[in-house]
């Protein structure tokens, strides 16, 4: 047995506990939480930290395979030019691609994440995955805007899933994003996908998504027509969201990620959806875009939100615990204890686990991650707060 104790314990269940006990099998299965009024008593072998135990961490948005892209794209250049850059430098990047992948689960799993669904267009994150000490849902993302080759980038993606299939990795197929899909190839994405218990896709990252779906124009486009082959036309949806409503598989929980430029009229007309849960990278969507995402109309509309860091392409780091200090920056008002739930419970929700992770309570293996210097007393985080796993 282990027991842990800190200032305050936020298990997801109850308010926050100060200097409660933990007390955990060796294997990290909580065994039981005591309240004792915030009156510590003496026991032995009890582990007390002066800071915040929280759940492990959970990633809902990653693509660990462009680790080896870190600070290889420059910031602040907008979407168009990020996807044309990452498009163009996995041809020409020099660096170890394994190593990098390597030190990317590493480096999440020291901060505290246990479970990641990771966006995968290639194999090469598939044997980490089968020794990593994180939970991994493999998303195998389709894409492409040229609707004559549709058949063959399902074919594709078909391949891979039957890799992932013979490692026994957890997997589903899922969309790359509206303006990134021709008709023919949504409509053949769908009809694999019928009983996907987890879907995702890129969701109103960039201004220019409803320029390219309106006008067949912009920065898109443009991007578009420098590593395409030429084609006839261009079939796809001219709504962002007729097209999660029509073209995206209905079944189980569904992702949409970034959300940076999301209005209260599309909000609307998508909260019905069962299962829907709002993935905000903010970090990410201010280094490619300098926006923050509407976190206050999203939490005012009681939609659902979860946390991803999205890649080393487009963040300096793998970390939560900065994406939710990006978040109480920008948004103050929210309490530590709702954005440490996004973090935890609500991912937790989201990719289907919470029975094993997202709360401190017994019968669960969530993992211990601590909190240290944090604001004890206003219960904020602050720059210098740090995460540290304990199990």
């Amino acid at each position: 047995m282990k027991y842990f104790s800190a200032q305050y314990i936020y298990t997801n269940t109850s308010s926050p506990i100060q200097r409660g006990i933990i007390t955990t099998e060796d294997d990290g299965t909580i065994v039981s939480v005591e309240d004792h009024g915030g009156r510590l008593s003496e026991r032995h072998s009890v582990e007390f930290y002066n800071g915040i135990i929280v759940p492990g961490f959970v990633n809902c948005h990653c693509h660990l395979e462009l680790s080896y892209l870190k600070n290889e794209i420059p910031a602040k250049s907008g979407l168009a030019n990020f996807l044309t850059t990452v498009n163009s430098s996995r041809k020409t990047s020099k660096k170890d691609i394994h190593q990098s992948i390597r030190q990317a689960d590493n480096e999440m799993f020291r901060e505290g994440i246990i479970l990641c669904a990771d966006i995968c267009n290639t194999n090469t994150t598939f044997s980490l995955k089968k020794e990593s000490r994180i939970r991994y849902i493999s998303l195998l993302e389709v894409y492409g805007i040229d609707h004559s080759r549709a058949e063959n980038r399902l074919n594709e993606i078909l391949t891979l899933a039957k890799q992932a299939g013979e490692m026994a990795l957890p997997h589903w197929i899922v969309p790359h994003a509206v303006y990134s899909i021709s008709l023919p190839l949504f409509s053949l994405i769908k009809k694999h996908t019928p009983l996907n218990k987890i879907s995702s896709i890129h969701f109103m990252e960039s201004a220019d998504e409803e320029i390219l779906l309106k006008t067949h124009t912009g920065p898109l486009m443009d991007s578009y027509k420098k590593f395409l082959q030429p084609f006839s036309e261009l079939m796809i949806s001219e709504d962002h969201t007729e097209a999660i409503s029509k073209e995206v598989s209905s079944s189980g929980n569904l992702l949409l990620i970034h959300n940076t430029f999301i209005t209260k009229d599309q909000i609307n007309k998508l909260k019905s959806r069962a299962g829907l849960y709002w993935c905000l990278c903010p970090n990410s969507n201010l280094r490619i875009e300098q926006k923050m995402p509407p976190v206050d109309l999203l939490t005012e509309e009681d939609c659902n939100i979860v946390l991803g860091t999205d890649s080393l392409a487009s963040n300096d780091s793998l970390s939560i615990l900065e994406e939710l200090k990006t978040i109480q920056k920008y948004f103050p008002s929210f309490s530590l204890e709702t954005l440490i739930r996004w973090a935890t419970l609500n991912g937790a929700m989201a990719l289907g686990d919470e029975i094993n992770t997202g709360s401190i309570e017994p019968g669960k293996k969530p993992g211990l991650v601590l909190l240290k210097n944090a604001d004890l007393v206003n219960l904020k985080l602050l720059p210098a707060t740090t995460a540290q796993r304990l199990i």
